[in-house]
């Protein structure tokens, strides 16, 4: 009996260890995914393109981790495994990981006014950490692009007036609601919190933080991250990370901000991030917003934005079809870089595409 029970509990702590699988210098190999269904995500994702139109889904990495296991991987040149890719809005919720790291060395709190460490946003006393991080800072922001850049908040922020000093420019935006009252998607409202760590930390440790603080932690050595004049992070817009980077921080999110025997961001950073939040209303965006991480979550009523996944999904999504999916309970992190530019492609076809793999 003594031994039956000794067998059991050795065969627990193997299934523990392997799930509990961390990358070193390196992520370690799993199982290839074979079979028709993965020649059917080949052909979603990796289908026969004329790049001269940019029609077309265009796809330029897609990774897969299964219980931190490279499970499979493919790149489209000239993205390799070691390019690091431009992240566009994913760098939103990097700056939120980074963020979560002062945050866990209490160095402010969610209510705190983001005024107290910005201080040209005392034109808006009102507007705290949170509501940043909920893109509810209720400033009025017009989140255009190509299609309208005329009447562009962010297109005049990136390239012309406000590239300068990003977060000032941000900050200069009229107020059209209540602070936390009202989502409305700002990349303004991401630069702010940027400029906001800076005023926490100082600018020569802000500087080198999010290496410090994330990156170097998890093993991550040559990501790239733009300032404006001002050297402010560009936390809209502008880090660039190879695919294996990206999904190292794909997997401490899945493990809730635990990164080996470290516990790099605090759970309840973590469940902030993945909470809903409650002023959204359904059809706003193309899915459910978090703490500047996107959530695929019923609301009021309304179906998941990516019903072929998981609830417990959530993502950093950024333009042109960037995105980092985690995945939890399926014990899986998704990293897809493209550049898809004509609408054709969809998150949800690519997660139902994958958990069909990966299927035993």
């Amino acid at each position: 009996m003594v031994r039956g029970l000794l067998c059991v509990a050795l065969l627990l702590v193997t299934v523990t260890a392997r799930a509990e699988t961390w990358p070193d210098k390196e992520w370690a190999k799993g199982t290839p995914l074979d079979g028709a269904a993965v020649e059917a995500l080949n052909a979603y994702a990796f289908p026969t393109r004329d790049d001269a139109t940019r029609q077309g889904i265009r796809t330029d990495a897609l990774l897969v981790i299964r219980d931190g296991e490279v499970i499979y991987e493919r790149y489209a040149a000239p993205t390799t495994a070691s390019t690091p890719h431009l992240t566009w809005s994913v760098s939103k919720s990097l700056m939120a990981t980074v963020l979560g790291v002062a945050y866990g060395e209490s160095r402010f709190k969610l209510t705190d006014p983001a005024a107290r460490f910005y201080p040209p946003m005392k034109q808006h006393p009102k507007v705290t950490l949170a509501d940043l991080l909920h893109w509810a800072s209720g400033l009025d922001w017009q989140e255009d692009y190509e299609y309208a850049p005329l009447k562009s908040s962010v297109v005049a922020m990136l390239y012309t007036r406000g590239r300068a000093d990003m977060a000032e420019f941000a900050a200069d935006t009229e107020a059209v609601a209540a602070p936390g009252q009202a989502f409305r998607y700002s990349s303004g409202d991401s630069n702010i919190l940027s400029a906001a760590l800076k005023g926490m930390l100082g600018h020569k440790a802000y500087m080198s933080y999010p290496w410090d603080a994330l990156f170097k932690p998890l093993g991550i050595h040559n990501a790239i991250w733009e300032t404006d004049a001002d050297e402010t992070f560009v936390a809209s817009s502008y880090a660039y990370l190879t695919a294996r980077d990206l999904a190292r921080v794909g997997l401490l999110m899945a493990r809730d901000g635990r990164w080996g025997d470290q516990q790099l961001l605090p759970k309840d950073w973590v469940a902030f991030n993945r909470r809903p939040f409650d002023q959204y209303k359904p059809g706003q965006d193309e899915a459910v917003p978090g703490g500047q991480w996107w959530l695929n979550r019923e609301v009021q009523g309304a179906p998941r934005p990516w019903p072929d996944a998981p609830a417990d999904t959530f993502a950093a999504l950024g333009h042109w079809g960037q995105a980092l999916f985690v995945l939890p309970d399926e014990h899986l992190v998704i990293v897809r870089y493209g550049d898809d530019r004509d609408g054709s492609y969809r998150h949800n076809e690519l997660l139902k595409r994958v958990l069909a793999a990966v299927q035993p």
